[in-house]
């Protein structure tokens, strides 16, 4: 049994994408595994991974689109943009004030952070200036459709060939360039709860659905929302429902992966199939082109296509022009 192919994994929050691979190792007996789109330490939800040649597929999967739901948390932002980081600014006026000698003092001694208590939003008079759902479906327009972004500080993004959040780690001051991004859809899909464990002062909570490109981070857009309403943001329960068109529904946590669970490279990339004769098969594994008169139907800009055997079986990675099969590389077996 071949032991190339993809696996579709439901990763739980508080594991990192790469120790969620650790399954595959062990089931398919192979050091020879990767996966498409990283997901955040404490993000759940839908990764494909790959294994054996199948793995060199990965970046056709990490360019599609993807959806995710979040838990947008209005009233304060914090340094990884999570809702449990280090809090950097506290918005006080969609507070009621409490009987204490001052809300600014009364967060820099909770912090010991003079920098922090600049940051608030004073609220003298204590007069409550909630958030509405109407509001918040006011300013989402203006994240849809493209748009620049700039990543979290606390992110994999390479500056200088180091990580940004190492360098964070280190105590370094960086700035990160924006990135063209497309939003295809953002929107309100419920009034949250309070979420155990915020570490700041939350005035109202909304569960939203984003459908993305590739690139975008889901905490940056929380940031922006909440800088777009006038207070701050930051967001918790990221996850991930979609890669292109293959959903979460079909996923499995790692600890119930067995090899049934090993997909074939067509069930998860839907790149037209052409089947080849034996003769046919032998041409494409030599690395030459193929003479290809019919017309072949559904073929993308690029002219991606999968070659595969009578049985259906996909051998090969190769790009369709009008008259000829060229082969991009082999996937199948060796043959023994």
């Amino acid at each position: 049994m071949s032991n190339s192919g993809f696996v579709l994994l439901d990763k739980i929050a508080g594991e990192t994408s790469f120790k969620a691979l650790f399954p595959l190792k062990r089931v398919f007996s192979t050091k020879r595994v990767g996966h498409a789109g990283t997901l955040d330490l404490r993000a759940s939800g839908l990764i494909i991974a790959a294994t054996g040649r199948c793995t060199r597929l990965l970046p056709f999967i990490e360019a599609k689109d993807k959806c995710y739901s979040f838990r947008l948390h209005l009233g304060y932002e914090t340094d990884t943009l999570e809702w449990d980081g280090e809090v950097i600014a506290q918005d006080e006026t969609n507070f009621i004030a409490q009987a204490h000698d001052g809300i600014g003092s009364t967060i820099e001694s909770a912090s010991g952070s003079a920098a922090l208590a600049s940051s608030v939003i004073a609220n003298p008079e204590g007069v409550k200036q909630s958030i509405t759902r109407e509001a918040l479906d006011a300013v989402l327009p203006q994240f849809t459709g493209d748009i620049e972004q700039v990543p979290p500080k606390y992110c994999a993004v390479k500056i200088n060939g180091v990580r940004a959040s190492d360098l964070m780690e280190r105590g370094r001051d960086i700035e990160l360039k924006p990135r063209k991004i497309h939003i295809g859809e953002l929107k309100v899909i419920g009034e949250g709860e309070v979420t155990e464990g915020s570490s700041g002062k939350e005035f109202a909570t909304f569960d939203l659905i984003c459908e993305c490109s590739k690139g975008t981070y889901i905490r940056a857009l929380g940031r922006d929302i909440g800088r777009a309403l006038g207070t701050y943001a930051c967001v918790s329960m990221i996850r991930r429902h979609r890669i292109g068109n293959v959903t979460l529904d079909k996923a499995v946590r790692g600890e119930d992966l067995t090899r049934e669970n090993l997909l074939p490279v067509d069930a998860v990339l839907d790149f037209p199939v052409v089947r080849l004769t034996d003769e046919q098969v032998a041409v494409i594994r030599q690395g030459n082109w193929l003479p290809w008169k019919e017309k072949v139907e559904g073929v993308g800009p690029e002219g991606h296509v999968f070659a595969a055997n009578m049985q259906g079986e996909v051998l090969s990675l190769c790009s369709y022009e009008p008259g000829r099969i060229k082969p991009k590389f082999y996937l199948g077996e060796d043959e023994k």
